[in-house]
């Protein structure tokens, strides 16, 4: 649905995206991801015909974005970082003038704005000005302005920025709800705006793509050691030398504690990739005749991989999803 293909922006000698690649599948929302400056608006920006890029190619349900401008426009639905409304308008009638302006037929637009009214929970507001709503209620209206004309490909910049945490759960249910049946793209800094919402996520970093995968995906492919954290009452290099030995273990942290209970330690087990040695490390322990308190499985977070990739700066490749993999074994 949403195709891009080496897309680059510069502005005099200064780069604001350079050599962008990604795809969007019909039905799927993709978390476009990445720290401010990144190059995320500018990719958006560009998407939705705002701004012309440099260079590099993007489609959008086939047409592309500079050859076929106004084709474009009409499949898409847009929402910016800040949603252009108009406050003096009542909901209802902002969302008809934008059904007319969109090419909704006559009459359509009626059943349209009463349904974007209905999936934006917006009924109780339809007939309040705009400027007296409330952040979270205006960027519903920012929505549906967005989807009112029913487009297949939705492109969202930010769309619960400044929001509460109430306001953003229930903008996040409803950009979930419009999956499937049209194709979104959401950029986003936000983490868990991605883990919550988004199907895949491509990560951009200082205007260059640096991994493209599903949530799970990244942190599978990116953390190269798991391992364990244990709280453990006894002889600490007892222990070591116990786990040391187990199979599959490759390294051990001494961790700082807070308690000062005597004897009492931290320690994390980190393991080979691959291994799950969890068993073996309790019962070494309790074999050697150390107290185990507590022992946790810790795994990469997206966070974890999020900050490994924005400031490693490590290429798309690490990251590349089995399918492109699969499609280059093909060629």
């Amino acid at each position: 649905m949403i195709e891009v293909e080496q897309l680059s922006k510069v502005y005099g000698s200064t780069p604001a995206i350079a050599d962008v690649t990604f795809k969007v599948e019909p039905g799927e929302i993709v978390g476009f991801l990445g720290p401010n400056g990144a190059g995320k608006t500018t990719t958006m920006r560009i998407l939705t015909g705002y701004l012309p890029a440099t260079s590099g190619t993007a489609r959008i349900a086939g047409y592309d974005v500079h050859e076929d401008s106004m084709a474009v426009r009409q499949r898409i639905g847009y929402l910016p970082e800040t949603p252009p409304l108009y406050p003096d308008m009542t909901v209802e009638g902002f969302l008809f003038f934008v059904a007319r302006i969109k090419g909704v037929a006559a009459g359509d637009r009626a059943g349209q704005v009463n349904w974007a009214i209905k999936r934006c929970n917006l009924q109780e507001k339809r007939h309040v000005l705009i400027r007296k709503l409330s952040k979270g209620f205006r960027q519903r209206v920012g929505i549906a302005q967005a989807i009112v004309h029913d487009p297949p490909a939705i492109i969202l910049d930010e769309p619960t920025v400044g929001l509460d945490p109430r306001q953003i759960i229930e903008v996040r249910n409803l950009i979930k709800s419009l999956a499937g049946s049209h194709t979104i793209i959401l950029s986003t800094h936000i983490l868990p705006e991605v883990s919550m919402t988004c199907n895949r996520v491509t990560i951009i970093n200082r205007g260059k793509v640096v991994a493209t995968n599903t949530p799970e995906g990244l942190m599978a492919q990116l953390a190269e050691e798991s391992g364990y954290e244990l709280e453990i009452d006894g002889d600490r290099n007892t222990a070591v030398e116990r786990l040391r030995n187990i199979p599959g273990v490759s390294r051990i942290e001494l961790l700082p504690v807070s308690y000062g209970a005597e004897n009492r330690a931290s320690l994390r087990v980190v393991s080979e990739t691959g291994t799950e040695p969890g068993r073996e490390i309790a019962a070494a322990l309790v074999s050697a005749g150390v107290g185990l308190y507590e022992m946790r499985r810790t795994t990469a977070s997206l966070e974890d991989v999020f900050l490994e990739l924005t400031t490693t700066e490590k290429v798309a490749e690490v990251a590349e999803t089995k399918d492109n993999k699969q499609e280059e074994g093909e060629g």
